[in-house]
């Protein structure tokens, strides 16, 4: 199993976590990790291995690169995910490191004979389709919470559910105050891969189950609730909308959590909604741009994916009533989104609004040929370059205006010709 490195005789060297975890549900196994029991750290570096970082006693193999760890155990010192004493030596067992993992489907090891140790019923738990925490230590790390809820988004398609004594300690981290000390940068990094599973709502949902949505993304957390117009809106509820919009966005665009987190902020404006014109929502396309502002600033959310979301927000409605825009509407629209000079931000808002439309009840395998039309008159503006138009004389802003009435001349022939089709 492991490519052959001079180890001490008495060191035993295990497959753990997540690769073992997926070969057993028949996926496809990403990193490989391995712990290493019974030796310690001056024998890894003499083997040749690289020590990686100074908290956590791992190394990177000197031929494949892969991570290898010492057997280890963690005490809780602090609050937070970050105060931990760890304590690696050669009497920590395999048993131990198990131990201390976040759930028993992530606790199983395979030897170098392809023997499994599972002494958490991990494989149990996989076959029951159960998210199960390993012992009362998950509580000491409030990452786990949203570790737990990126998991289902994973699996819920699976069929798995959280155990309910895992939720319990889950609601009781929340109600201890321990996300609170969650850093930015982890809550977007766990954020973003749950956006990439295949159904974002599980993690939603169980967030919302154990009360940590409100604290981790208050503003789509008071989306649910909020009624819509049920001719538009069959679901009527904006959070289960919500849920749906993320759903259809992963379905759309697999893997892409950018169009993923568009599409789970496109709405937020609606929480802000006053109570006398529900389930109207006037202007929320407008009024979203200040929460998903300040949901970006707060989770550092990289520019791009912020942009994407902006875009998402403010035209989405634009998007979906295409057909009654004036030409030159169409392109300020493509202009105020950087069609022009970054043409797949165009591509990307066109799917976060086909999983807007289509994420509604019964709306799933609707067509959505405002998507295919925003495209074409997308590429007929970029057809149309400054040498197309360049007169002598012309330049500055009469060559700028010369350029926009030749690109929207452009779209109008598109519209026409997207319409005869």
């Amino acid at each position: 199993m492991t490519a052959t490195v001079a180890l001490p005789a008495e060191a035993r060297v295990y497959l753990v976590g997540g690769a073992v975890r997926d070969a057993l549900l028949g996926r496809t196994p990403g990193d490989r990790d391995w712990v290493v029991v019974g030796t310690d750290a001056a024998a890894m570096r003499a083997a040749g291995f690289k020590t990686v970082g100074a908290d956590f006693p791992v190394f990177l193999h000197p031929l494949t690169g892969e991570e290898y760890a010492l057997a280890r155990t963690e005490r809780k010192s602090g609050r937070g995910y970050t105060g931990f004493v760890v304590h690696s030596d050669r009497s920590v067992t395999l048993e131990d490191d198990l131990l201390r993992r976040d759930f028993t489907i992530n606790a199983i090891a395979q030897g170098d004979d392809g023997a499994l140790i599972d002494p958490l019923g991990g494989q149990r738990d996989l076959e029951a389709g159960v998210l199960r925490h390993c012992s009362p230590a998950f509580a000491e790390d409030p990452l786990r919470v949203l570790r737990a809820a990126r998991f289902m988004a994973r699996f819920a398609p699976l069929g798995f559910t959280v155990h309910p004594d895992t939720l319990a300690l889950m609601r009781g981290m929340v109600a201890a105050g321990e996300l609170a000390h969650l850093v930015p940068e982890r809550v977007w990094q766990e954020l973003k891969r749950a956006l990439g599973e295949a159904q974002p709502s599980a993690f939603l949902r169980t967030l919302r189950e154990c009360g940590a949505l409100a604290v981790v993304l208050p503003e789509v957390d008071a989306l649910y609730g909020v009624p819509q117009r049920a001719e538009y809106h069959p679901e009527v509820d904006t959070g289960m909308h919500t849920e749906r919009v993320v759903d259809m966005a992963a379905r759309l665009a697999p893997g892409d959590a950018a169009i993923g987190f568009a599409a789970l902020t496109h709405d937020l404006g609606k929480a802000l909604t006053p109570r006398e014109v529900l389930p109207k929502h006037p202007m929320h396309e407008q009024t979203g741009l200040a929460p998903l502002a300040a949901l970006c600033a707060r989770l550092k959310v990289p520019n791009a994916e912020t942009q994407l979301a902006a875009d998402a927000c403010r035209e989405h409605l634009n998007v979906h009533r295409f057909d009654e825009l004036r030409d030159a509407t169409v392109f300020d629209l493509i202009e105020r989104c950087g069609g022009l000079r970054q043409g797949s931000r165009i591509d990307a808002l066109a799917l976060v609004c086909e999983a807007d439309k289509r994420g509604r009840l019964g709306h799933s395998e609707a067509d959505y040929p405002q998507a295919r039309a925003l495209l074409a008159c997308r590429d007929a503006a970029l057809t149309v370059q400054a040498k197309d138009v360049m007169r002598e004389g012309l330049e500055g802003p009469a060559l700028g205006e010369a350029l926009r009435k030749a690109r929207i001349q452009a779209i109008s022939a598109a519209r026409r010709s997207f319409s005869a089709a």
